[in-house]
């Protein structure tokens, strides 16, 4: 999974799963939607998910505000809701920029 573009597909983190873990595709298919429910459920509650290496999963809410048609310039209230946010970690930062001996915890680099 280089920077080819790809989209990785649930069905590509299943197979991955298999693969690296040895459990049966049906297991391994089980396991990625069980994961992916859980996250999904804690976010629902407005619970903060946080993956340590990786980053953290955080549900903020929206005010209602005055927005712009683009086409128009007519305003036009945009009403309040939640949004999801993603916020990468350190460590992952460092990962997708190539710089894997970079201090963090030390865990990327033997001493």
């Amino acid at each position: 999974m280089t920077g080819t573009g790809k989209t990785v597909t649930r069905v590509d983190l299943c197979e991955a799963v298999y693969q690296k873990v040895g459990l049966s595709r049906t297991e391994s298919s089980a396991f990625v939607e069980l994961v992916l429910k859980e996250i999904t459920d804690c976010l629902e509650k407005g619970e903060t998910v946080k993956l340590s290496s990786f980053g953290s999963f955080m549900v903020r809410k929206k005010g209602e505000r005055i927005g712009r048609n683009p086409k128009t310039g007519t305003e036009v209230p945009i009403s309040p809701r939640r949004v999801m946010v993603f916020k990468p970690s350190a460590i992952l930062k460092q990962r997708i920029n190539g710089d894997s001996t970079s201090a963090g915890n030390g865990k990327d680099h033997d001493d």
